[in-house]
Parts: C-alpha cells; structure tokens; sequence
C-alpha cells in the first residue's frame, strides 16, 4: 500500500460531509442584496412618477377628442416650475416677497390639454383645454368665445357651441385671467364643469399636459393640442 502524499498539483476533490461543513455565505449579505435592489427599483418608480403619470378619463366633458374609459400618459415634467424669491423669503424681513415663478421649459399655453387638481376637492383630477393665461380677457358671445376680443378658432368643437349659464361668472361680461391662473374649458362645452362655472384655474394646481392615449389600442396617438395662431396677447 502506497502511503505517500499526492503530487502538488493533483487537486482532491472534498467528500460529501466536507462541502456541507464549508461556510456559506453570510445571510446578511443576501439581505443586503436584496434590499439594495429593492432601493433602486423604487428610485426608478419614484423618478419615472415625477416625469409621468397614467390618468383615466372619466365622463364626456372632454369630447370628441377625448372620451371616457381611455387611459393617457400626462407629461409632468413640462410644466416644471419654481419659486426663485421661496429661499429669500426665509430671511428676516423678507416673508412678503411676491413670488418670482420660473418655468424652465414652458408654463401652460392656450389649447393646451391639461391634468389638474380639481378647485373645489383636491382629492380629484380633472383634464380640460387651456383657453386664456394670465390677464387674458374672456367673453362668450352668441355661443362664440373671444379672447382679447379675437374670436377663437376652436375646430375641435365641430360645430357645437359655447354658452354661459346665469349666475355664473362669465355671464356677467368679459373675464380678466388674474395672475398665476388660467381659463379652462372642457370641448363639450354643454356638459362641462370648468372655469365658467368656477373661475380661473391656479397654475399650482396644474399637474401637467396629457400626452399620449395608450389604451384602448384602437385609440393609440399622441392627445391632440391645438394653436391659437392668431390670438394676441393681453396688453399689461
């Protein structure tokens, strides 16, 4: 019987006890996976939630162009803004420093579709068009819109028109837009709640511009916008 040693460079391999008595890896550095995995999906979720985000359209105050039970993408980051003068008035003497809002991309324009928290129960998203900014002059007259006394070309309406019932403010007269809001009316205008009946919107109520319909699949395309070539701005 041969009892002396194996080579040096012949490998053994260990019996069946021996790999169960080898040490694992720590449970903790499992954990520590898995936790760093979780960590970085919801940072994903949490970034691409601050870019975008699925709405379902509810009701038929937005029809033709948009109609109940379709589901859209709405671009937050479009509207991204903020207060320049927030930090400044922390300091002494300076909490009544008026706002001084920066858009870095571009605010609201007219014929914008937009989400926004609904004025009267934040708890609710409404979706309308964008139809006079800040220190825009609205009238409604025969069922026409007009705005800084320009009749508004509003294709979208097929025909319908437009009306404002008593006792709203919009029946009084013409509109002043104030600043930081903006008028908003939903296309089916004869069954609409929006800023006729409630006035201007705010700005920071805006949660941004729908985007894109993707469900149902028969109904897939970017949400339709419209430009208002020819309205001018109000004179300040």
């Amino acid at each position: 019987m041969n009892d002396s040693p194996l080579p040096s460079d012949q490998t053994t391999i260990p019996s069946t006890s021996e790999r169960l008595r080898q040490p694992r890896a720590p449970l903790r550095y499992v954990v520590r996976e898995l936790l760093e995995t979780a960590i970085f999906i919801l940072l994903v979720f949490l970034i691409v939630r601050g870019v975008v985000q699925n709405f379902k359209i509810e009701g038929s105050s937005m029809e033709p162009t948009l109609h109940t039970g379709q589901y859209i993408l709405v671009n937050k980051l479009i509207y991204f803004h903020f207060d320049l003068n927030a930090p400044l008035r922390l300091l002494p003497g300076q909490s009544d420093l008026p706002p001084r809002v920066v858009y870095p991309f571009r605010p609201p324009q007219r014929g914008d579709i937009i989400v926004f928290e609904y004025p009267r129960d934040v708890r609710k998203d409404y979706i309308k068009r964008v139809i006079g900014l800040p220190g825009d002059v609205i009238e409604i007259r025969e069922g026409k819109v007009y705005v800084n006394d320009e009749l508004l070309d509003e294709p979208y309406l097929r025909g319908s028109f437009t009306y404002c019932l008593s006792g709203y403010p919009c029946a009084q007269g013409p509109v002043t837009v104030p600043p930081g809001s903006i008028f908003v009316m939903g296309d089916n205008r004869g069954n609409s709640s929006d800023s006729r009946e409630w006035d201007a919107l705010p700005l920071d109520r805006v949660v941004g511009q729908a985007w894109l319909i993707y469900f149902p699949l028969s109904d897939w395309g970017l949400v339709p916008h419209h430009d208002y070539d020819t309205v001018t701005a109000a004179q300040p």
